[in-house]
């Protein structure tokens, strides 16, 4: 997804439209022996929601080839481009213009009640990245957008130049686990009212500035966890996955199988709750026998959350920060 040192990201490096050579998917063998139990059969359905550059959607369209591909994404451009490289497959494959969290809807308008395979890899597209003018990646200067959906809602800019001071320290603490979020929003709220922001250099140029020097020597660039926390806020995108995650577990048939690659621990953690949680007991202690309602409606399929080798970070640094995690749908939902 993004450049080393750079937002959590989920992408291979940089590429020109109509070049996907670079694209280097994340953990892609391991994500497709994940779901690969559920997808062997004829008319089996699998999402990608997050379509991105495609290097998943096509993997599995090329690895199950009885399987049919619903995929998603925000991102207009990433739809076009992706759909010239998904074309070979014809109607096997369906991209639609949506958030993840509207997969229930999609999947009622497209008349499928239940899919076999669900995967996520959450975060910010190479795409995304590697564009200047999209604002996501510090280390080149460029517009402070980081709307995934161009079409809609408020930039980062916006978000800078309007915010409270406290609610601004709020995302940055909240979204970004930024220690320093007080000198940062200070800074921020002095140098605006001089200038709106409008472009990122000034932003790292500023962080830079306010933060003391211990905290420079660790961690990367000192800017990653500000552009984190303002990349989530302008596209919401924890209080989407918040929704999307319980949804699509609802949306797998029994045996269906869903997996999660997520960049940073707020996305880790939200997945692992909802995991969990499915996969847990939920009788009141002292039954003799359990009813079935009580019983999981989840197995986990990952012991913790699983990490990418070290080859794969080697073949692609963006796969440093991966977390993976699975669960299997054992039954259905019971009254």
């Amino acid at each position: 997804m993004q450049g080393r040192e750079a937002l959590p990201n989920k992408g291979g490096g940089g590429r020109r439209e109509g070049d996907n050579s670079r694209h280097v998917p994340v953990m892609l063998h391991r994500c497709l022996d994940m779901l690969a139990p559920a997808l062997a059969e004829p008319g089996a359905v699998v999402v990608d929601c997050t379509l991105g550059l495609g290097g998943h959607s096509e993997a599995l369209l090329a690895t199950f080839p009885s399987a049919r591909l619903i995929a998603l994404d925000r991102d207009k451009e990433a739809l076009r481009l992706s759909g010239e490289r998904l074309a070979p497959y014809g109607d096997r494959a369906t991209l639609v213009h949506a958030v993840y969290d509207e997969l229930p809807d999609v999947l009622e308008r497209l008349g499928v009640p239940r899919v076999q395979g669900v995967l996520f890899d959450l975060g910010v597209s190479s795409m995304q990245l590697d564009e200047a003018d999209r604002g996501f990646a510090y280390a080149q200067d460029a517009p402070l957008d980081m709307r995934m959906d161009q079409t809609t809602g408020i930039s980062a800019a916006e978000v800078l130049n309007t915010y409270a001071p406290g609610e601004l320290v709020r995302i940055l603490r909240q979204y970004g686990e930024e220690k320093q979020a007080k000198r940062i929003v200070s800074a921020v709220v002095r140098e605006r009212e001089k200038e709106p922001f409008s472009n990122s250099a000034r932003l790292v140029e500023l962080i830079r500035d306010s933060l003391p020097q211990a905290a420079k020597r660790t961690g990367g660039n000192p800017a990653k966890r500000t552009f984190q926390a303002l990349r989530i806020e302008v596209n919401g995108e924890l209080s989407v996955l918040e929704q999307a995650i319980p949804a699509a577990v609802k949306t797998l048939a029994v045996g269906g199988r869903i997996a999660v690659l997520s960049y940073h621990s707020l996305e880790d953690r939200l997945v692992k709750q909802v995991f969990a949680a499915g996969a847990a007991n939920t009788a009141p202690p002292g039954l003799p026998v359990v009813p079935e309602r009580y019983q999981p409606r989840l197995k986990l399929l990952t012991r913790g959350a699983e990490l990418p080798t070290e080859e794969e970070v080697a073949e692609n640094r963006r796969a440093a920060p991966a977390r993976l995690r699975g669960a299997q749908r054992v039954r259905e939902d019971v009254g």
